[in-house]
């Protein structure tokens, strides 16, 4: 019975070494693949100091795709950190922020409003346990630390430290040998053709909840905490909505009631907003049904984003 123990305990150092070996490894390919993830982007960031920070869901992302990144820091003498994920929400956008800020230094933040992030926990809570974000977000003890703050404070569930801390989404990876990218950066310079049916697809996956006012006001609420923190560290805040068709601006649910509600909490802290909804309503600037193409990115930076990043910070 004695051996039998020893052999049970052998068994599972074994494994648990394996285990171990397996982690390790897949963190390694994590760094060899990584690309998109905000979290493996400040890990690799190769100084301590930015101009700007952007924040946003996978319309901000559109600003970092095909080396556009480096195009606008060259025009405009600006250090900037993209660090937009895709479907990210203002919970999960100052949990970012807040990782961030723990070594590194930004003037300015901007942040890119889209009002499908703060309608629903799907793109809020519900994206701490997404396995791909998971899985392309390098293993600190501070990453684990704080996201035990937001699984205590913030309605996280305990699943997605749970799967930080285990590795398992690594491990279980089936594409951890290719470079972790959005499939929309392939189509960066793709032009789309307009789609009711798509549109309406894309509306419906967008807004899975109603867009019900306690839900709204809670996440503008998390929106206001991210503005409070970026203003502790005296950093200037600027709030853009970039463009889309009007094929699918009119079908976003009640974006008026939205666009009140968050010029609101921004006038409160005083934040200004850009609104650049309807300056590119042409399809030739657009990969999908409302995502910017190399064509829009770059009409929209010329035009509209280039005076923002130059813009002296008292105004």
């Amino acid at each position: 019975m004695k051996q039998l123990g020893k052999s049970a305990l052998l068994f599972v150092v074994v494994g648990l070494l394996i285990y171990a070996g397996l982690v390790a490894a897949t963190e390694k390919l994590l760094f060899r693949n990584g690309h998109s993830n905000p979290f493996f982007k400040i890990a690799t960031a190769d100084t301590r100091d930015y101009d700007w920070v952007i924040l946003g869901a996978s319309h901000a992302m559109t600003l970092d795709f095909g080396g556009f990144n480096a195009l606008m820091e060259r025009e405009t003498g600006s250090r900037i950190l993209n660090l937009a994920s895709q479907g990210t929400g203002p919970l999960y956008n100052q949990f970012v922020l807040e990782h961030f800020l723990r070594t590194y230094r930004t003037r300015n933040l901007l942040y890119v409003i889209d009002s499908f992030t703060f309608t629903s926990r799907a793109w809020n809570e519900d994206r701490f346990s997404d396995a791909k974000l998971i899985r392309g977000t390098p293993f600190e003890a501070a990453t684990a630390q704080l996201m035990w703050n937001y699984v205590r404070h913030d309605g996280v569930s305990p699943r997605a430290l749970l799967d930080y801390l285990s590795g398992f989404s690594k491990i279980n990876n089936r594409d951890r040998f290719q470079r972790d990218a959005w499939e929309g950066e392939a189509q960066f310079d793709r032009v789309y053709r307009p789609s009711a049916t798509a549109v309406s697809k894309r509306i419906a996956y967008l807004y899975p909840d109603a867009t019900a006012p306690d839900v709204i006001a809670r996440y503008l609420r998390d929106f206001a905490s991210l503005i409070e923190i970026a203003r502790q560290h005296n950093i200037r805040v600027i709030a853009i909505k970039l463009p889309t068709l009007t094929l699918f601006y009119n079908q976003l649910p009640n974006e008026a009631a939205f666009d009140l509600a968050s010029t609101q909490v921004l006038t409160d802290h005083a934040v200004p907003l850009h609104d650049f909804s309807a300056a590119l309503d042409d399809p030739r600037f657009y990969f999908d049904t409302d995502h910017l193409n190399r064509a829009g990115v770059t009409e929209l930076f010329q035009r509209r984003l280039k005076p923002l990043f130059t813009m002296p910070s008292t105004e």
